[in-house]
């Protein structure tokens, strides 16, 4: 049987993944919103919201995988544009810790709505698809991440409250949350999570 043409499977994927990260950063760009943020600013004000307090910036840097001169760059646009507040870390005056500020805060929850144009996308994939993806991609994250090759990311497969498998009797909602203490299924994955906690080693 003569093989498909084309690059290898492997190949294929990865120029689908890139397609579809082109895709939501073209989506970035066109909601940029009243302060004109690009796509590293918006991602900045959408970490610190999701944090319980002020951080430093090499701590951003870390989080978002970027350089500290791309990062300060950003930074320094964002506090001209009054969006985020700095104060020196108590634990070290050399430091600063950076927070949102009021108008932060309110940028921060304008970007989070999601794209209508991408979640219309999502719509017309069948449930087990959707399953299907949002593991895949939780799968290859966390694989990326043991290679260092992303930044850590607050998901479910590496949460000490995520017990895998835990209801083999049923077969839609296999997994368990002992955060919550409910069963789960693989549509209800979790690639961010605020009550995160890290696995630690027994």
């Amino acid at each position: 049987m003569p093989e498909v043409p084309g690059p290898p499977s492997t190949s294929q994927l990865l120029t689908g993944l890139a397609r579809l990260g082109q895709a939501v950063r073209m989506e970035a760009w066109r909601n940029a919103g009243p302060h004109n943020l690009s796509p590293l600013q918006a991602d900045i004000v959408t970490l610190l919201l999701n944090k319980p307090g002020p951080i430093r910036q090499g701590e951003i840097v870390t989080a978002l995988a970027s350089t500290p001169p791309t990062v300060s760059d950003a930074v320094k646009v964002l506090r001209k544009k009054e969006l985020l507040e700095a104060a020196r870390d108590p634990g070290d005056a050399r430091a600063m810790l950076l927070g949102l500020s009021s108008s932060g805060r309110t940028e921060a929850d304008r970007l989070r709505s999601q794209s209508e144009k991408l979640t219309g996308a999502l719509a017309v994939l069948s449930h087990d698809d959707f399953a299907a993806m949002l593991r895949g991609i939780t799968t290859l994250m966390r694989e990326l991440q043991d290679r260092q090759a992303i930044p850590v990311s607050q998901m479910c497969l590496t949460c000490r409250f995520f017990v895998p498998r835990a209801h083999p009797d049923q077969p839609g909602r296999p997994h368990h949350c002992n955060y919550v203490d409910a069963p789960f299924g693989d549509a209800e994955l979790r690639v961010t999570c605020p009550d995160h906690e890290p696995l630690t080693d027994a």
